[in-house]
């Protein structure tokens, strides 16, 4: 499986140690959600990614998890 398909279904509820970044590879912005149509982010998530807590990263894959499953 690759890096790609892992974070695709990656759970943070099942997730230990530090957030892996939700970045495919696939980096384009849609104008009409907003999102990036590889990672599902805001770009305010993907600036400030690097500097984020944990646990903004977790809320991040939280709503990353939720904007996937209404798609």
């Amino acid at each position: 499986m690759s890096n790609q398909q892992d974070l695709q279904h990656f759970d943070p509820l099942k997730h230990e140690g530090p957030f892996p970044s939700p970045c495919i590879g696939i980096c384009h912005m849609d104008s009409k959600s907003g999102l990036c149509k590889g990672c599902h982010r805001t770009i305010e998530e993907i600036m400030d990614w690097s500097v984020a807590s944990e646990s903004k990263k977790f809320a991040i894959w939280q709503e990353i998890k939720r904007r996937r499953s209404s798609t």
